[in-house]
């Protein structure tokens, strides 16, 4: 059977699960940092009752959207839940998007997180994913990866922190520090992170991968609450 979702439809309906089930009961306020262009999980909590806003620069235009950066954004009154699906290792400052979130939870709020460890990306987990790439559909971000760093000529590991720091990229660790000196964690632990760009390689395949030591978990999922 041939797949006709995209790579980032494969990773919505993938997450989707984890989201919903750390999301308070509905209806409830809640924001999504770097919602993207398509709206992330904002749709999807509609459909569940919440009363949402996305925030992100390239948010879809419409009600329910604001098209800035987060610590721009002013609530008008706290919300119960913030989700941050893979948009806070890239912001330019890490510290003040999480302060701002800290703001906008009112007491007892939920902050619900998918982030990546991008320095667990070693090179045994580079060519494990980059074997598993498709070779038609969507060109997606391993396979620019996988192009560069043949072209690059370089170890993987220097490749790797090259980028990472060209990028101002947060690492796994940092984020997770961040979120432990603001907020009471409730979960923490890793998750696969690959396969939407390597279908037909499922989250379970990968999951496998790194339960048999073979490659490693750089994903992370963590949800804290606002003391």
């Amino acid at each position: 059977m041939i797949d006709t979702t995209t790579a980032e439809q494969r990773w919505l309906s993938a997450l989707w699960p984890f989201v919903r089930a750390h999301l308070p009961p509905a209806p409830s306020r809640v924001l999504e940092i770097g919602c993207g262009a398509t709206g992330g999980f904002v749709p999807a909590m509609r459909e569940h009752g919440h009363d949402v806003v996305g925030v992100d620069p390239a948010a879809p235009p419409g009600p329910g959207y604001q098209q800035t950066e987060f610590e721009n954004h002013k609530p008008t009154r706290p919300v119960d839940a913030i989700v941050a699906c893979t948009s806070l290792h890239h912001v330019n400052d890490l510290d003040q998007v999480l302060d701002a979130a800290a703001a906008a939870l009112a007491p007892g709020g939920v902050l619900i997180v998918v982030e990546w460890a991008y320095e667990k990306f070693d090179e045994a987990t580079a060519r494990w994913s980059f074997e598993r790439l498709p070779n038609s559909g969507e060109h997606g971000w391993l396979h620019s990866h996988r192009e560069l760093w043949l072209a690059a000529g370089q170890p993987w590991h220097t490749y790797l922190d090259a980028w990472a720091q060209r990028e101002g990229l947060h690492s796994g660790h940092t984020i997770v520090r961040a979120l432990q000196a603001r907020f009471h964690t409730r979960l923490l632990t890793e998750a696969p992170y690959f396969f939407p760009e390597l279908y037909p390689t499922s989250v379970t395949h990968e999951q496998a991968a790194a339960h048999r030591g073979e490659i490693q978990a750089t994903g992370i999922r963590y949800v804290g609450v606002k003391p």
